[in-house]
Parts: C-alpha cells; sequence; structure tokens
C-alpha cells in the first residue's frame, strides 16, 4: 500500500492466488488518510495549508468547516505584507462575518511559505480571530494536526528537496521565538508515527476480508526510500507488534515520545479493531531516492557525538537503531521480489 513519499506496505498473499489484484483508492494510504479518525475536530472550523485540492481532501476525511490560507488572505488583506506587489494599495473596510477558526490542519508545504507562516501563527496567537486586536497570547494554542514529517525528499535534483518536515521546524522555530514557548501538535500524521503504520494495517486487514482471504497475515513489509522517515517508522511499528506479543504494549508505546498525545489513543483504539495476528513488519531500505548506499546511515557511535545529525521531526528521539533497514535493495521491484520470497510465494 502506498504511502506519501514513495513507501509500499506489502502483505503476505496466500498461496494460490492465480494473480495480484489491481489497486484501488481504498488500498492506498496517503499521509492525511488517519485524519478520519480525528472526528472530534470534523465539526470544527478548521484552516487547512499546504497546496492542491485541501478543501476537497478534507472534506472526504470527514472535516465540514474549511477554511484555506488564500480565503483567508482575501478576507484580512493587511495580514500578508511580505510581498509588495500583493500590499492592498488602499486600507481596505473591516472584515465582518469571518467565522473563527477553531483549528488548523497542515496537510504538506505550501507554495508561499512566508504567508503561510505569517498567517497560521497570526491564527494561533489571536486564538482564531487574526482580524481581533492582539491581546494576551493564548496558551494551550489551538489543536494542529500536522501531515508528512519528511525534512526532505528526492525530486530530479542531484540534492534532495525541502519537504513539509522543514515547513514545520520553520513554523516551531518562529512560535518559539515569538511567545517563548513550544509549539505543541494534537498529532503528527504520517511516517514515522506509529499510528499511521497501524492504519495501514487495518486497511490491510479490511482489504483481505473483502477479497476472502481466509490465511491469517502475519508479516507486514514496508519499503522506502528514507532511513530518517520511512525506515525509522517501520521499526518503530515493529517495535509496537513485538512488545504487543509479549503483553506489554504500553511499554512499547512508552518508547515513542508521541504516546501522550491523542495520536496515541487512536492508535490504542484501532488496536481493538485489528487481528493479533500480524508478527512483524520488516524495513526494506531503497536506493532510488534520498538514501543512497554511500551516505550510510547513522551509526550509534555518531549518534552519541555533538556531530551527529537527525533528519527526523523534532518530536521524535534520535534511536540510531531505528534507522537500520532489515535489507537493503536497489529498487522497488527487488523490494517487493525479496518479500515474495520470503514468504515463499512466486
Amino acid at each position: 500500500m502506498p504511502g506519501e513519499g514513495g513507501e509500499i506496505l506489502l502483505l503476505r498473499v496466500p498461496a494460490g492466488l492465480s494473480s495480484v489484484p489491481q489497486v484501488s483508492p481504498e488500498q492506498v494510504i496517503l499521509s492525511h488518510s488517519p485524519l478520519q479518525l480525528f472526528r472530534q475536530f470534523h465539526q470544527r472550523c478548521m484552516l487547512v495549508a499546504g497546496q492542491g485540492p485541501m478543501e476537497e481532501n478534507a472534506y472526504n476525511l470527514g472535516f465540514k468547516h474549511v477554511v484555506t490560507i488564500e480565503a483567508l488572505r482575501k478576507a484580512y488583506p493587511l495580514l500578508d505584507m511580505v510581498d509588495l506587489s500583493r500590499r492592498p494599495k488602499e486600507l481596505p473596510p473591516p472584515t465582518t462575518g469571518f467565522p473563527t477558526i477553531e483549528g488548523v490542519i497542515l496537510f504538506g508545504e505550501p507554495v508561499r511559505w512566508e504567508t503561510s507562516l505569517q498567517l497560521i501563527t497570526d491564527v494561533l496567537l489571536s486564538n482564531g480571530n487574526p482580524g481581533a486586536e492582539l491581546q494576551d497570547v493564548p496558551y494551550p494554542h489551538l489543536p494542529i494536526l500536522a501531515c508528512n514529517m519528511d525534512l526532505l525528499w528526492m525530486a530530479e535534483a542531484k540534492m534532495p528537496r525541502f519537504g513539509h518536515g522543514t515547513f514545520l521546524l520553520c513554523l516551531e522555530s518562529i512560535y518559539k521565538k515569538v511567545t517563548g514557548r513550544e509549539l505543541k501538535y494534537e498529532a503528527l500524521i504520517g511516517k514515522p508515527s506509529p499510528v499511521t503504520y497501524r492504519y495501514a494495517q487495518y486497511l490491510i486487514q479490511q482489504q483481505a476480508e473483502k477479497q476472502g482471504w481466509k490465511a491469517p497475515i502475519r508479516h507486514l513489509y514496508a519499503v522506502g526510500d528514507n532511513p530518517m522517515s520511512d525506515i525509522y517508522g517501520a521499526n518503530l511499528y515493529n517495535s509496537y507488534l513485538k512488545s504487543a506479543q509479549q503483553s506489554q504494549a504500553q511499554a512499547g508505546l512508552k518508547r515513542n515520545p508521541q504516546a501522550a498525545s491523542p495520536q496515541a489513543e487512536v492508535s490504542l483504539e484501532l488496536r481493538n479493531d485489528c487481528s493479533s495476528s500480524v508478527e512483524s513488519c520488516e524495513s526494506i531500505l531503497v536506493c532510488t531516492g534520498v538514501y543512497n548506499r554511500g551516505s550510510g546511515v547513522p551509526k550509534e557511535t555518531e549518534a552519541r557525538s555533538e556531530e551527529a545529525v537527525f533528519h527526523g521531526h523534532r518530536d521524535f528521539c534520535f534511536n540510531p537503531s531505528l534507522l537500520e533497514a532489515s535489507y537493503i535493495v536497489e529498487d522497488v521491484d527487488d523490494a517487493v521480489q525479496l518479500a515474495f520470497q520470503k514468504e515463499n510465494w512466486s
């Protein structure tokens, strides 16, 4: 099941299946897909940031009231002042009737970073009323749901490009500099969050049941090109599975820095809906993206040095063992063939 950044989760296919089924939309998981579970926010007025069909995506996920950055900018033109060409030439009339924003969804990196950073900060500092005169800064601030934490991603350029994780880093730094307080997330969704892998397992099991597969799903294979997100997340989820097998699920969640947040609670909810047959989630690293064999991965000795660089999100601790893939292959085709070989399916 592909996710954002090209990761694939494979499941064991029962022997005797003559062909691989066509991939349907229900089998595809994007970084924002688990937001369907956060029903407590679906009736709130949510500001959405990113690019693409954000309003459509939000509505499809169950959110009923959505405001885009562009709509907010048009309602309050005096907020967006970096680009001189977009500054209003005359003082606009007061804005009336604009809804109070009750939360923020960060789908992915926006096109105009300066506009999104400014307006999101305005919303947080004003408790959802950016047109009002600033009084005391509210804290805790409005809930933030953030998807896709990759600091970097690989495109056609020779070097990796900034991802949404870089945008989040900018937002966190600005908020901390302005307020002196830490920006808090209601949930971080997408790799390497365990809730995303748990949600993938849940959908895989649903698909298996729909297709009448009788054999239990015992092994998941996560294929990706980024050790800091794909491999880290798969290994973190594998640790969660191992702990659950030992009837120590809570001990496993404690190793996850997000355990105190609602996304850990969602993961616990999903545990009740997921079969306990899954025993492992093995990570397969491919060399066609961020990772290349010459760069290597951080070693434990390097992690203890002052020069160690961790590209993962701030809220996830640096555990070098989670960056080491179960297998390293050249490309996705090799990864699929490896999974088939391990499951004795050809």
